[in-house]
């Protein structure tokens, strides 16, 4: 039986808290041992260890010599200096994004990575969101893409502005499935609260003709994580999905001779109510349907993903050179 890869994280903020809990999870489903968390903050870090009832590391050597593999769920502009000393040490790791906030620390991540033969993956979430499994498989010819990610004022991430902080997540989504390069950007950003932008939209047109718009703000007062995407082709569809519901619906033209208890066939049997013919012109119908997504969550697709490319010994899906 192979042994079990040992775990810790390092940072227990808003967003530490839920690696260790995850980790705590798989280690009571014997698929790692979580050796421990640590945090500068001892009584922030004490509270998450307590709670989950896994070790408390006293300081960053011992968490280093304990853990084969670790979470870096610290303050951006700590990433580096914590992340390479952790990979000059043949430390595997799970680093939050941004990975760091200019592209050549990045860059030497990815080099000290290659060279300790670590690996380095990053919390790009959304990547392992259901809803992007589900539009990567059903919208094969993306023309518009507009997105929407707000909420209020964060009480972590204000060491960055909100396009690293937000929009980060959408840029990956989009790069990531419409796969062409980027020919032009039209952007604006407003600080309101902070000294960085906490308001931003950024235009992207690519070489294939794709076109994205992406707006982000972190003063909204309510919360919202959309993506919308009209795709052409043969299949041309509308499909409009929630991150955080992780649900939606695709809008199509209904295919010839296609009856509405043909569509019935395709739906989940929960969610018939919500079929709806939307509009009809010269023969051809225009329907409704919602899309059939399996709710997961996402940062433990991802924190599982780390540890099996770590026992595969493969590169992740989200690597640093990503």
């Amino acid at each position: 039986m192979d042994q079990k890869i040992k775990v810790a994280v390092i940072g227990t903020g808003a967003l530490g808290k839920h690696h260790a809990r995850i980790y705590a999870e798989l280690a009571k489903e014997g698929l790692i041992e979580c050796v421990g968390v640590y945090d500068q903050n001892i009584l922030a870090a004490k509270e998450v260890a307590s709670q989950h009832r896994i070790p408390l590391l006293q300081t960053m050597e011992e968490a280093t010599e304990s853990a084969q593999a670790l979470s870096v769920v610290t303050p951006t502009i700590t990433h580096f200096s914590i992340a390479s000393g952790l990979l000059e040490k043949g430390k595997h790791l799970l680093v939050e994004k941004p990975m760091t906030d200019n592209t050549e620390q990045a860059k030497r991540l990815v080099e000290l990575a290659r060279d300790n033969n670590c690996v380095l993956q990053i919390g790009h979430v959304e990547r392992f969101n259901p809803v992007f499994t589900y539009l990567n498989a059903s919208a094969k010819e993306p023309k518009f893409i507009e997105t929407h990610r707000l909420s209020p004022y964060p009480a972590r991430s204000t060491d960055i502005g909100v396009v690293l902080d937000l929009m980060i997540h959408d840029l990956d989504i989009v790069l990531a499935f419409v796969k062409s390069n980027v020919v032009q950007v039209d952007s604006a950003g407003v600080s309101v609260l902070s000294k960085s932008a906490d308001i931003a939209n950024a235009r992207l047109k690519f070489a294939n003709g794709c076109v994205a718009n992406l707006t982000v703000s972190r003063i909204s007062p309510e919360r919202m994580r959309k993506i919308r995407v009209f795709s052409g082709g043969k299949e041309a569809s509308y499909i409009s999905l929630d991150y955080q519901k992780q649900e939606g619906f695709i809008y199509r033209v209904a295919s010839g001779g296609e009856t509405p208890s043909s569509f019935w066939t395709q739906l989940l049997a929960s969610r018939k109510k919500d079929f709806k013919v939307v509009s009809e012109f010269a023969g051809k119908k225009i329907v409704r349907e919602p899309v059939p997504i399996n709710k997961e969550e996402p940062l433990r697709l991802e924190i599982k993903h780390f540890t099996e490319c770590i026992r595969a010994k493969r590169e992740p899906a989200v690597g640093g050179a990503s």
